[in-house]
């Protein structure tokens, strides 16, 4: 999707300080944390969000990927425990439609949930 800004960022088009990237993913640190580490986990595949997702064996596989891939990251990064968050349309508070899995954490005054 040529004006999807994860796109761009995938393609190398605009800067983004990423800590982790294979052929399939690419993890990122959000602009505007709210956490002391706050990073994003997004496949190269464009995929507007799991509202959308096809409920298919591979889409399934790399959604199992994306999120076995938070806690290695997460290590990475320096947090003993973290969370995870997924913004899934306009009313889930998706800001880019692109897939993409939040992971932050760092803080010790979380409000439990």
């Amino acid at each position: 999707m040529s004006d999807c800004i994860f796109c761009k960022i995938i393609n190398k088009e605009i800067p983004a300080t990423i800590i982790y990237e294979d052929d399939r993913f690419v993890a990122f640190k959000d602009i505007n944390p709210i956490d002391k580490v706050h990073f994003l986990i997004i496949p190269k595949m464009h995929e507007e969000n799991l509202l959308t997702a096809k409920n298919d064996l591979a889409t399934r596989e790399m959604f199992g990927e994306m999120l076995m891939l938070a806690p290695k990251l997460a290590k990475k990064e320096g947090l003993e425990g973290f969370r995870t968050m997924i913004n899934s349309g306009v009313k889930g508070g998706q800001e880019v439609f692109h897939i993409h899995f939040h992971v932050y954490g760092g803080s010790d005054h979380l409000r439990k949930i």
